[in-house]
């Protein structure tokens, strides 16, 4: 019984130490609490649920007989396509499409009336250039649809003029185009311009790496740094020879080389056994990589720096992956989200991480080159924000 009791109490003050220790450290329980509860409302308020209109541009041939007004075909295209212009130049409408000033390119027919005269279909191409297989197939979708729309304009004129058309052109010629075009006058080809075209899995890999890499880089460089504050090693750095710049720049140089290493070795996996396309230079990616984990590292010694102990600095890094997964275009395009909201996504390194790495693996290049400035802004600025804390902290220790 004494045994029994003896076990209860021991029980007891393990459970009461901890119940204490917890509730001296309140910012951990508000960040536990409140954080997954702010995300959940950030995403709430901010996410539309709709997707915005892919901008076109339509290019039909000068001597087409084709509309030239914009509005016409929008009214064929319904609400997910927004016809951006019309031109009869393709290459132009091709230019666009590569710098991304468009989503879609439709290339109309260019005598759509004399092709079904002759009992033959005309073929509406469709230029995308999407290594994201989803919107690959979005895009498909919707082209499908105003195919749809345009045939069914053209069988109601000819409902309209069949009776005309079979007089001047003879009861036999009408009768030799066969069902199947008069049903559907033309079809709709999708051709993805991209380098690449990668499958679910290996358009993914580029945003995983980033994420993880983020997600070392903030976790482990913060224990590192609350670890040394809570244990006192900090007042050592205080007496030594030992500055500010000095404790931020080893930790950067240290778990900077710690996570190129990772960063290798995950790009090795993905490439050799994931399919992972890498079509852009080595230096570019390199580049990426280092700037995001500079990002990353200064995100995770601020983290250091308000936090009040281990448990804490932990919960604040899974608060960060947390919205990182939920803002940085990882799961959901950031064009969904209201501009407050992206406000807070660009502010996430990982977010410009993901949409380079994905540039520059799948497709060689980036039309997105203002996201190396600002992984640099977020790296300066968050290793301001550390130094001062820290200084702080060492002055006062």
């Amino acid at each position: 019984m004494r045994a029994m009791l003896a076990v209860v109490i021991r029980l007891l003050a393990f459970v009461g130490k901890e119940l204490i220790e917890t509730i001296r450290r309140p910012g951990a329980i508000v960040s536990l609490i409140l954080g997954p509860f702010l995300i959940m409302a950030l995403f709430g308020i901010g996410y539309s649920g709709v997707k915005r209109p892919l901008e076109t541009i339509i290019v039909v041939p000068a001597d087409s007989g084709l509309s030239s007004d914009p509005a016409t075909y929008q009214d064929m295209a319904g609400g997910g396509l927004h016809i951006a212009s019309v031109t009869p130049d393709r290459a132009v409408a091709e230019a666009a499409l590569k710098s991304d000033q468009a989503d879609v390119v439709v290339v109309s027919p260019t005598d759509p009336e004399a092709a079904f005269r002759a009992g033959e279909q005309s073929t509406i191409e469709v230029l995308i250039d999407e290594v994201d297989p989803v919107a690959e197939n979005y895009a498909g979708f919707l082209a499908a649809g105003m195919s749809d729309a345009i045939n069914r304009t053209i069988i109601e004129r000819a409902a309209e003029e069949g009776q005309g058309y079979a007089i001047a052109a003879g009861e036999v010629e009408a009768a030799a185009i066969p069902p199947s075009v008069i049903a559907a006058p033309t079809r709709s080809q999708v051709v993805n311009q991209a380098p690449s075209a990668p499958g679910v899995i290996a358009y993914f890999g580029p945003a995983v790496l980033a994420l993880i890499l983020q997600h070392l880089a903030v976790t482990l460089v913060a224990l590192s740094l609350v670890r040394e504050r809570t244990t006192g090693v900090i007042e050592l750095f205080r007496i030594a020879p030992v500055s500010t710049s000095e404790v931020l720049a080893g930790k950067v140089l240290a778990f900077g080389i710690l996570g190129a290493a990772i960063a290798a070795a995950m790009i090795g996996l993905l490439v050799g056994f994931l399919s992972v396309p890498l079509l852009g230079p080595p230096a570019a990616i390199a580049a990426t990589i280092g700037l995001l984990l500079l990002a990353s590292l200064g995100l995770g010694l601020f983290v250091a720096t308000i936090s009040d102990s281990e448990r804490q600095a932990v919960q604040l890094s899974l608060l960060i992956l947390l919205a990182s997964v939920f803002f940085s275009g990882f799961v959901l395009s950031i064009d969904q989200f209201s501009p407050p909201v992206r406000a807070i996504a660009y502010a996430l390194p990982v977010t410009h991480g993901i949409q380079l790495l994905q540039d520059l693996m799948l497709r060689g290049s980036t039309n997105v080159t203002w996201q190396f400035g600002a992984l640099v802004a977020i790296a300066v600025v968050t290793l301001l924000a550390a130094w001062f804390l820290l200084r702080r902290s060492m002055v006062k220790a």
